[in-house]
């Protein structure tokens, strides 16, 4: 709403200083700058909102150092998180741009899918919450909604970098972008990857059809990540902390790719208008930032999984629009290592199960930070060195711009 102000004003007043609002980066720090101070002011406020109103952790007796200790601590503080996103994002961004119309309903939607499990858990006194059925058909739903937008809406374009011609100055003509499927795979030469060459074999016109796999691909992306959060968020700080490092890095990758000089410069494909998710992302961030001020060891309040999830959908779609959604294995490589360690633990208990009559376990408890708990170290040192694995796995991606 600022940037529409301010632009009025400017052209016609010629109010000083009102031009500043022009800048993406004046405004992208502006963002961030008021996202933490509302998640600080407001945070003490709801924090005893959900007090007064017994919105608070029922915690299950899994053995745990400390477990119990954590009995009754307020959730559902993603709350905090989801608000002090939004407001920002209304006041600085241009919100006719298709990318923050993408994340706001992403923000908003899982919000309410995460609100109404966290609801019903805490409330109704039902474990499971809502249905896994009815949650996935909510991120099938998204998954629709950000496939079909993202595939069929004319303003979200490419301009891939073997159109930039050595010696050539650099031009910003609308007319070279282009509507595509391409991607990158990290790594790799040449490292552009189009999704419709997964349905060439059908024949010369079945490129016309990509979608019916461009979009299902959308929606695991997402429910991967989401989930992956949402298995991470069972210490104080990990999965907030994680995900600033998984976003600090979104960041690096959305900053050069909507700049056509750096693209130029990186040999990396130029994705036009993207440059105004900085905005979103900086609130976003923002947020976390604060939130972490009160999800820190020991902590005042959890996310819950209208905070976990929210946290997930967000990171796996801001990935697909900046087009690195095959670089996610290692960028959220916490999220990957916790998920996969379910996994194994499930299968190989069932296989071994299934092959002798009992079952075996490969960790002592899954997901893996669990595992550590169990083998006698402080949740705050698995939580800072889960941190310190994040960053690694940030770098590695963020060299990816130029290690192919």
């Amino acid at each position: 709403m600022f940037y529409y102000l301010f632009q009025y004003l400017e052209s016609q007043y010629q109010l000083p200083g009102s031009g500043l609002f022009q800048f993406l980066t004046f405004r992208s720090a502006l963002a961030g700058t008021i996202s933490i101070m509302l998640t600080l002011v407001i945070g003490t406020r709801v924090i005893t909102w959900l007090k007064k109103f017994q919105i608070k952790e029922v915690v299950r007796d899994l053995g745990l150092d400390g477990q119990k200790s954590k009995e009754g601590t307020p959730t559902m503080g993603g709350i905090i998180i989801i608000l002090a996103t939004i407001i920002p994002v209304l006041l600085m961004a241009k919100l006719h741009n298709i990318y923050i119309i993408i994340l706001m309903v992403t923000i908003l939607w899982m919000g309410f899918i995460g609100g109404l499990d966290d609801y019903l858990k805490v409330k109704r006194n039902n474990k499971k919450g809502v249905k896994g059925s009815i949650k996935i058909a909510g991120q099938v739903a998204l998954g629709l909604f950000v496939g079909t937008i993202f595939y069929f809406h004319p303003e979200i374009t490419v301009r891939s970098y073997a159109d930039y011609q050595p010696q050539q100055e650099i031009q910003f003509d609308e007319s070279l972008n282009e509507k595509a499927t391409i991607t990158t795979i990290p790594f790799v030469k040449n490292n552009q990857f189009d999704y419709k060459s997964l349905i060439s074999w059908m024949g010369q016109d079945a490129h016309q059809y990509t979608y019916l796999i461009f979009v299902p691909i959308i929606f695991f992306i997402l429910a991967a990540v989401s989930n992956g959060a949402n298995l991470t968020d069972g210490l104080d700080g990990l999965a907030v902390g994680t995900s600033v490092i998984v976003l600090v890095a979104l960041g690096i990758f959305i900053w050069v790719s909507g700049n056509l000089q750096f693209a130029d410069y990186l040999n990396i494909m130029y994705i036009p208008n993207i440059g105004e998710m900085t905005i979103f992302l900086s609130a976003f961030l923002g947020a976390l930032i604060g939130f972490l001020w009160f999800n820190s060891y020991p902590a005042n309040v959890f996310m819950g999984d209208i905070g976990s999830l929210t946290v997930g959908a967000v990171i796996s779609v801001i990935t697909v629009l900046v087009r690195k959604e095959l670089i996610l294995p290692l960028l959220c490589g916490v999220f990957f290592v916790q998920t996969s360690s379910v996994l194994l633990q499930v299968g190989y208990f069932k296989y071994t199960k299934a092959r002798t009559g009992i079952g075996k376990r490969i960790f002592k408890m899954a997901p893996l930070h669990h595992h550590f708990q169990k083998s006698g170290l402080h949740e705050s040192k698995i939580t800072i060195r889960f941190w310190i694995f994040g960053i690694i796995c940030a770098i590695l991606s963020i060299i990816t711009l130029k290690l192919r």
